[in-house]
């Protein structure tokens, strides 16, 4: 709901940038390090039936055909778990019933020539959606047949997303769910831009994602109040004001459209009547839980009585009173650039949400996981609404800057809010000017199985670290990201040390935004030797991206001497993953 016109400090970051010195081995024999794009493509269009499973639940999968000496193989982080030749177009598996588990399952041809990779896909096996959670959008619920429903769903599902947010739905902010006289739900209303909403396409998109696990979540302000009139039973006394004489209410304008009015969220009487409109919408609609919006720093604002609101401490007292009167619902509550963070993160919201804003740099999106981690004490995990190529009007997405935002987002364990029924690139979430095209939509797919496939090395728990990490002819130094660089980042788990290669080497602008579309491919390298400073015992080492075979590990062959790992590389272009255990 946020403006980019809103002003914030731009927290510093502190992080030590550390650049690896360059190997004095020679290059392994052939052209050097430098190589060409590898293109890769799902020839059997692998999809499963559902975004999530929970432990226990059988997944169905289908494919386009049968080639000869296909084998499908079931891989928990990189080691096979089980194979089987591939027989028919569709057909089952149950995976262990670990909960909280991230597979990835690969279709092989293995012929007289060798393995490759006809496809993948990723499979979440959790009890408990937001302990990954992987955020989309709804935003048009005009009238629209379940057959147009579904393709949009089926869309999502594609992409693993696990929760969506239902944007604008509700009639009125204060009112969002419109009743008749007898208390009934209305066939149809209008949002605040005068959209037709439909009941049962909310009710339908609701029911079609509950069958494929995708859980919903209704959005609406906290403290709004749209066109209140007589018969609402709303006071201006729960108002908030920009003066101590309660003259000029606080308000967000729409310009033609109107105002809409803010409350005080701390106000008693208005919590008890938010709370009765909530219980409205979940005794007409089987919403799983409430998507709560800010409009970040209202700067010095007053209740009616003319004292101060602490409006983060007051969004603490409100989510406090909320959670306890609606224990079995998800909470979902955007910090508008971090404002009222550490408060949100004190109540029991189920995973942590940021706009992005005047944070416009890469590393700043990794710094806004790391701040909230820390607020969380690492028990959260973040989803980041950040509008990609934002003020571009027409024509596609910058691939280039979407793939490394995504990279960055990923490798620091959070997720993008970005996929509904079109690609966000506006705080307004209908607006859908530009377009992906066919490279984005293809390489996304291959990033979102890399996030699911790999969700218990990059977003359950580990320490970071900065390795020691060199390459001959490759410019390497730790995160943060420096032009012309790969920058290089670690985590620690009780088994592992993981090693991220986020590459810079080639890339015009820091900015992830890219608001003009510059951003460039960065350069590809392949076969490229590289050695990691380790003090472990390494026992195996293997390697995957979403660049490269649509994300299936690999295996590598290692030498270890003298606390030191060499591998040979097979790929990097965006990003690549290097697993010692």
């Amino acid at each position: 709901m946020e403006t980019n016109k809103m002003k914030h400090v731009v927290w510093a970051i502190v992080l030590s940038v550390v650049v690896a010195c360059h190997n004095d081995d020679a290059t392994m024999a052939g052209e050097g390090p430098t190589g060409q794009i590898v293109e890769y493509s799902e020839v059997l269009e692998l999809k499963k039936d559902k975004a999530g499973y929970n432990p226990g639940e059988e997944v169905q999968f289908s494919v386009s055909r049968v080639p000869a000496n296909t084998v499908v193989r079931y891989k928990s982080l990189g080691k096979t778990i089980a194979e089987e030749p591939l027989t028919s177009t569709i057909w089952s598996w149950t995976p262990p019933a670990t909960d909280f588990r991230g597979y990835m399952v690969e279709l092989v041809d293995r012929s007289s020539e060798g393995e490759a990779v006809l496809g993948t896909v990723a499979v979440d096996v959790s009890s408990d959606w937001t302990k990954f959670p992987r955020y989309g959008f709804l935003s048009s619920f005009g009238k629209i047949d379940e057959v147009g429903r579904n393709a949009i769903l089926d869309n999502l599902k594609d992409f693993h997303i696990n929760g969506i947010q239902y944007y604008d739905w509700q009639g009125k902010h204060h009112v969002p769910l419109p009743l008749d006289e007898g208390g009934t739900p209305m066939d149809q209303w209008v949002d605040l831009f005068n959209r037709e909403v439909e009941y049962q396409t909310v009710k339908g998109y609701i029911d079609g994602g509950h069958q494929r696990n995708m859980a919903s979540m209704f959005y609406n302000l906290l403290y709004g109040a749209w066109k209140p009139e007589e018969g609402d039973g709303f006071r201006e006394e729960w108002l908030l004001y920009t003066d101590r004489l309660h003259g000029n209410v606080s308000n967000h304008d729409l310009g033609d459209f109107g105002k809409i009015l803010l409350t005080d969220p701390g106000n008693r009487e208005w919590q008890e009547y938010i709370s009765e409109r909530t219980k409205e919408v979940y005794e007409h609609l089987d919403f799983d839980g409430w998507h709560i919006d800010q409009l970040g720093d209202r700067g010095a604002v007053y209740d009616y009585g003319g004292y101060q609101v602490d409006l983060p401490r007051d969004f603490l007292d409100f989510m406090d009173g909320l959670t306890e009167k609606f224990p079995e619902k998800k909470h979902v509550f955007n910090a508008v650039e971090q404002f009222g963070q550490e408060q949100i993160l004190s109540s029991e919201v189920d995973f942590a949400y940021t706009e992005v804003w005047d944070r416009i740099q890469y590393a700043d999106l990794a710094q806004v996981i790391i701040e909230n981690g820390d607020l969380s004490s690492n028990g959260m995990n973040t989803v980041l609404a950040a509008y990609m190529n934002y003020g571009a009007t027409e024509g596609n997405f910058n691939t280039p800057s979407v793939l490394l935002a995504d990279a960055v987002i990923f490798a620091f364990g959070g997720a993008h809010l970005e996929l509904g029924e079109h690609m966000l690139s506006s705080e307004y979430f209908p607006e859908d000017r530009l377009s992906m095209d066919a490279e984005l939509s293809s390489s996304l797919k291959e990033y979102y199985d890399f996030m699911v496939a790999y969700q218990n090395l990059l977003r359950d728990g580990g320490s970071s670290y900065l390795p020691s990490v060199s390459s001959e002819g490759m410019d390497m130094g730790n995160w943060p990201p420096v032009h012309g660089q790969v920058a290089v980042l670690g985590k620690q788990t009780e088994n592992a040390q993981i090693v991220q290669l986020l590459n810079f080497d080639g890339v015009s602008t820091l900015n992830w935004r890219d608001g003009d579309r510059i951003q460039t491919e960065p350069k590809v390298f392949s076969q490229f030797k590289l050695t990691i400073n380790t003090t472990a015992q390494v026992e195996n080492v293997w390697f995957a991206s979403p660049d490269f075979n649509g994300g299936a590990s690999q295996a590598l062959s290692f030498e270890q001497s003298q606390g030191k790992i060499t591998v040979t590389v097979p790929y990097l272009h965006y990003w690549s993953m290097i697993v010692l255990e």
